[in-house]
């Protein structure tokens, strides 16, 4: 069984500022790093930290490839990443001294997929594999479809949310995983219960997660409602938080780990990674995470 994560490839432009720039406004920027970033990159990233095998799929452009170098450090199989002559992807992100985040996404390569990349890649899926899916790349209604008469399960994490996520055919997503401002967006709904409940009532076969930051997270499904608090910790850099919830109850809930457990170290995961700065280079390793939490969950040999 692998894992497939058809994905974006970002290079980030992260600035550290004293409050996010208003209309009209310019402020100077307190530090700046350039790293290696896109939702992507960095589910691929926490599903190999996790301890998944994982293969990442996108597009990237010529200026790139240290792109792919950064994933195949930790680990991820890039194989299935093609070049193109579009730009690589980037993001303009703003980070304040309370570790809140405000980002601007250029897609460039990410927004190149065409029928042929959707054939290549769900053509390579077998029963049991897994295909993740985030809203930063092109053809997401016709890479779902493409999955409609296909046995591999299917999550989607429809961040950034667009208006046209209510109009995919999210009833062919098994495990679709969204934070509260995402939920309220496709529902209208603004409680999260009501958010859930709503989800399901449109997407009867659909499981769902509801990310709700300090607050932890909700599973709901048509048999069980489960909730896992948050962890408490001081946060100085929310960048990578839910991408590292992803990539951990993905690489839980694939290995057969209950909702449960899968909740918890998810949980876990992204409260550590909010504790650093940056994006991929904050998420953490399965054995940090399981040396912080009290229930070991996960194979007793964890990958460093």
């Amino acid at each position: 069984m692998k894992i497939v994560n058809f994905g974006s490839l970002n290079i980030d432009h992260v600035y550290e500022v004293e409050h996010f720039v208003r209309p009209g406004e310019t402020i100077p920027s307190l530090a700046y790093q350039r790293l290696c970033g896109g939702k992507g990159l960095n589910q691929s990233i926490a599903l190999a930290r996790s301890g998944s095998t994982v293969q990442h799929s996108g597009k990237i452009g010529g200026e790139g490839k240290h792109l792919l170098e950064k994933l195949s450090e930790f680990g991820v199989d890039v194989g299935l990443v093609a070049s193109g002559p579009h730009p690589t992807g980037h993001a303009i992100i703003q980070v304040s001294p309370t570790g809140e985040n405000s980002i601007i996404v250029e897609g460039g390569s990410n927004q190149a997929i065409d029928s042929s990349d959707i054939d290549r890649i769900v053509s390579s899926l077998s029963e049991n594999d897994w295909l993740l899916l985030q809203n930063e790349i092109n053809a997401i209604d016709q890479i779902l479809e493409a999955t409609r008469n296909h046995p591999c399960t299917v999550v989607f994490n429809p961040a950034p949310m667009t208006a046209e996520v209510a109009r995919l055919p999210l009833e062919l997503v098994d495990i679709l995983i969204l934070n509260e401002i995402e939920g309220a967006d496709l529902t209208g709904e603004s409680d999260p219960s009501l958010i859930l409940n709503s989800l399901l009532e449109r997407y009867l076969n659909t499981k769902f997660v509801l990310t709700m930051g300090k607050n932890g997270a909700t599973y709901l499904d048509q048999s069980q409602q489960l909730h896992q608090a948050g962890f408490e910790v001081e946060p100085i850099d929310t960048t990578a938080a839910g991408d590292t919830f992803v990539g951990y109850f993905v690489t839980s809930l694939s290995s057969g780990h209950s909702v449960e457990e899968s909740l918890r170290i998810a949980c876990r995961a992204s409260s550590i990674c909010v504790t650093r700065r940056g994006a991929a280079d904050s998420i953490p390793s399965i054995k940090e995470v399981l040396e912080n939490t009290s229930e070991q969950m996960f194979r007793a040999d964890p990958p460093s």
